[in-house]
């Protein structure tokens, strides 16, 4: 029962994590479109302080915006805040990150062919890395060097290459990059909370008092902004890299993390000179490259395996299957025996011959092309198994 219940916490958290995530990066993508698509306006707007306008066309109406270069002749009645999309995506994030990760961390963080760590250690050591990851990170943006913009970005990648390094030695694959997107997150939601909100306040203050507001705020709050733009391609991708064993169960795990990190940065750049209308179809060919050269250098090797001869074939079927049964069926069960997993994960049963063979080509990308499964390897499959199954599935073909 207390797993089933952690479940439905986990189903809550989650489905409310993708909504406000959904509503931050759609609010995120649209004001930097919107922010880059402006126009000169005419003279008449900018004698009212309006440094940009656009039209546009939704859901049926026409839509006129404009932008003040620093404040209205007169403060609206209304005006609409974006804050909450952030907040509680980071709070509904680090609550899962809590369900799975931490209450789950002998089964999802910790790796004992990773790093021998008890529950505690790794808790306090993912926590330590958010944190002091933060703390980092505003150090830089606030010292002279947050004024140069190479500078700090060559520092932070330095820093991703080290986080990225120690993570993958500390915590199995899954748990290594959940935290590195747990530090991307906490980057963004904290530029909302330390930098964007902060001058947004100053300014409307400013304006409240007759004041000239000063620009300076602004434009610290656009340089966060932009540098959240970049992060959040990165942000999604490790949302959902979980379901994708080749990449955090490969050997070199965290060298993917950083080369799909540079792709989708690089591909958000794309979009952000579009909206510029800067033409530079380049930059996505170039991402979509890079991904092609990467998915053909961490494909998996082929094993190679002896012909099975008609007379052994009975026999290595009857071997096979007993391994998945002992190795695998404990949670891919009707029945589960695993005391964490007391439903078949994904709905893969294996309890049958003719169950075996329909997974038989998740079993091989899971069990023999990355060895992510069983699960953190906790009923101890040998390398000979491994080579029994592959076996088996040659006969298949």
């Amino acid at each position: 029962m207390e797993s089933y219940i952690i479940d439905w916490f986990s189903l809550i958290f989650r489905w409310l994590h993708v909504i406000t995530g959904i509503a931050w990066i759609g609010a995120s993508f649209y004001f930097v479109w919107l922010d880059n698509s402006l126009e000169n306006p005419p003279q008449w707007k900018k004698d009212k302080g309006i440094k940009g306008d656009l039209w546009s066309i939704h859901g049926g109406g026409i839509y006129e915006v404009a932008k003040y270069k620093l404040a209205p002749e007169q403060m609206p009645a209304t005006l609409h805040w974006f804050k909450w999309e952030a907040y509680t995506t980071w709070l509904t994030g680090m609550i899962l990150l809590s369900i799975i990760y931490y209450l789950g961390a002998d089964a999802y963080l910790i790796d004992k062919q990773v790093a021998d760590l008890t529950q505690f250690q790794a808790i306090t050591i993912g926590l330590g890395f958010i944190t002091f990851s933060w703390i980092l990170y505003e150090a830089l943006c606030s010292s002279p060097l947050g004024k140069n913009s190479t500078v700090i970005a060559v520092i932070l990648a330095l820093a991703a290459v080290a986080i990225s390094y120690a993570l993958a030695h500390l915590f199995s694959g899954r748990g290594a990059y959940i935290h590195f997107g747990a530090i991307i997150g906490t980057l963004m939601a904290g530029n909302v909370f330390r930098v964007i909100m902060p001058s947004q306040r100053a300014l409307i203050a400013a304006i409240e008092k007759g004041e000239a507001p000063d620009p300076k705020w602004g434009a610290k709050a656009k340089l966060h902004s932009t540098h959240n733009t970049y992060l959040t391609l990165p942000l999604i991708f490790i949302m959902i890299s979980s379901h994708y064993p080749m990449t955090y169960a490969h050997q070199f795990n965290w060298v993917i993390l950083l080369v799909i990190v540079a792709i989708t940065a690089l591909a958000r750049q794309y979009f952000v000179l579009e909206h510029k209308k800067i033409h530079k179809p380049s930059i996505l060919f170039a991402a979509a490259a890079a991904t092609l050269a990467l998915a053909i250098a961490i494909a998996p090797k082929q094993i190679e395996v002896k012909t099975v001869a008609p007379e052994d074939k009975a026999q290595l079927v009857i071997d096979a299957q007993q391994i998945i049964a002992q190795r695998c069926s404990t949670c891919h069960s009707a029945t589960p025996t695993d005391e964490v997993f007391t439903v078949a994960q994904a709905g893969v049963l294996l309890d049958t011959t003719a169950q075996m063979q329909q997974w038989a080509p998740r079993i091989k990308a899971r069990t023999i092309d990355t060895h992510d499964m069983p699960f953190m390897n906790k009923t101890n499959m040998t390398a000979d198994e491994r080579m029994v199954i592959a076996r088996w599935l040659s006969t298949l073909k």
